[in-house]
């Protein structure tokens, strides 16, 4: 399949890395349909893909923790009769915080978006492009799914099983044409943070990397066929390959000291 092209379909692609990859894949060929809850963001983020690159940018408002709401944008994809070349789902959404003291629905949003949109979603486009022999999938993960997530203790255990749900997709799909590749970005700099309430915490307040460098970085690996990149600067690499070896008391201490509300102002 040919790199440039086709229909993709990027999901949380409003700001931050989402946007960066829906302006990426326009810039290499791709007409776009994007995705995000928030229908201004969207639209404003849609009309600024088109200014810069003059490709066909569709969007589709949809609030996909909800079943109904992924299953209808799912439909509408489908209704374009345009075969999806690549699919992003990178809609996604975390909360800081001790686990006793955060609200029960706040954890259920995590859950409802990072882990059962990406499933659903996942399911539909994959039927789809196994059946034409051809397509590509990232993920987007994070290398928070590598580490214990003390205080944010839903958000990396659902990047957790994103992780454990790629490399599984990978090797069922490995002897056909169908690729899916994990993107595994480090702290960035969006919005993630402040959505996060996690403005006052070490991680929050330090420096960050560049979405569209993260971006670029993982349609990089997608369209060489990878089934992992963990995307941004040397140090995150870096961050990357020690938690291969660190033990997870370790990485949750280490976590702790970076995630635990009020850590911008510890010496």
């Amino acid at each position: 399949m040919s790199e440039n092209g086709g229909l993709a379909v990027v999901t949380g692609a409003s700001s931050g890395i989402g946007f960066e990859l829906a302006l990426q894949l326009a810039d290499r060929g791709y007409d776009l349909i994007m995705n995000s809850a928030d229908g201004e963001r969207l639209e404003h983020a849609a009309a600024e893909i088109r200014r810069r690159t003059g490709r066909h940018v569709f969007t589709l408002r949809a609030d996909l923790r909800r079943y109904e709401e992924a299953e209808r944008f799912c439909e509408a994809v489908a209704a374009t009769s345009r075969p999806v070349a690549v699919g992003v789902l990178n809609a996604g959404v975390g909360q800081g915080g001790a686990f006793l003291d955060t609200d029960l629905e706040d954890e259920f949003e995590i859950v409802d978006l990072n882990v059962r949109s990406t499933v659903h979603l996942a399911k539909r486009l994959l039927r789809s492009m196994a059946a034409r022999d051809e397509g590509r999938l990232l993920i987007t993960s994070s290398i928070a799914s590598t580490t214990p997530g003390s205080f944010q203790a839903v958000y990396n255990a659902s990047k957790s099983f994103l992780q454990s749900f790629a490399q599984a997709l990978q090797n069922e799909l490995k002897d056909g044409p169908v690729t899916v590749t994990s993107l595994m970005p480090g702290p960035t700099d969006t919005d993630f943070f402040r959505r996060a309430d996690m403005e006052d915490t070490k991680v929050g307040a330090g420096s960050k990397d560049d979405p569209a460098q993260v971006a670029r970085q993982g349609l990089d690996a997608l369209f060489s066929g990878k089934d992992k990149i963990v995307a941004g600067s040397l140090k995150t690499r870096a961050q990357g390959w020690a938690n291969k070896v660190l033990p997870d008391g370790l990485k949750a201490e280490g976590h702790r000291r970076m995630a635990e509300p009020g850590s911008a102002t510890d010496d």
